[in-house]
């Protein structure tokens, strides 16, 4: 399952991505309003756990923009203004549920579960591209029917360039996202890590899907005519 989280407090931030990831989610973070939103609308996740005070785009314009523009990802919002009337305007914005700060991460994390058993997404659960299938529940990919043997940090990164197919996602992204760490122009564990997985995903097939967009990062897409 893929979860988003929208937090502009790093260490509550942080604090989730951990706490989600150990209990079996794949977790995006966002630390900004615009920038969630953006991922929101373009990512495949099963739901959105969402801050209410946010730079860029506050969280009842961040859940109302969603609904206008018909993404039904269930929403949990995390607020420390605990008045009725912020309770009720959240919901009326399209969220689904509301958890006033602070709160003991055991109760995040089964009202999480909760709102996935409801949720009409929870049955999308593969992601494919070409004859590259990911189950993110069963923890497998595939490609033309050859199981893939990928490392953790293997399978995070597939998911991610699967889940934004036809995107390009700088190294920062891709080091954020994956992870967890702030881009360092010195390392080159995101490169590593691609050229490992390039190499089990496309070097023994005809056709390349991983690909190296010069100077700005890389995306994972079918190519027509496209040499391997």
């Amino acid at each position: 399952m893929y979860l988003l989280v929208v937090e502009d407090e790093q260490k509550l931030g942080d604090y989730l991505r951990k706490g989600l990831s150990e209990s079996g989610f794949n977790v995006d973070l966002a630390r900004d309003g615009a920038l969630g939103f953006g991922m929101a609308r373009s990512g495949n996740y099963d739901a959105i756990v969402l801050d209410v005070m946010l730079p860029g785009l506050g969280g009842f314009d961040f859940v109302k923009g969603l609904r206008q523009a018909g993404v039904p990802v269930p929403v949990l919002m995390l607020t420390a203004r605990d008045a009725v009337e912020d309770r009720v305007k959240g919901l009326e914005s399209g969220a689904d549920d509301y958890l006033a700060k602070p709160f003991a991460f055991s109760e995040l994390l089964a009202r999480v579960r909760a709102l996935l058993r409801r949720s009409p997404l929870q049955d999308v659960t593969r992601y494919a591209l070409a004859d590259l299938q990911l189950d993110p529940l069963t923890r497998r990919a595939q490609r033309a029917g050859r199981r893939l043997d990928l490392t953790a940090k293997e399978f995070a990164l597939l998911s991610l360039l699967l889940r934004r197919q036809g995107q390009i996602l700088s190294r920062a992204v891709l080091a954020d996202q994956v992870w967890g760490m702030n881009f360092d122009s010195e390392t080159n564990v995101v490169e590593v890590a691609i050229r490992r997985l390039r190499s089990k995903i496309d070097d023994p097939f005809d056709t390349q899907l991983l690909h190296t967009v010069r100077g700005m990062g890389y995306v994972l897409e079918q190519r027509d005519g496209a040499a391997p």
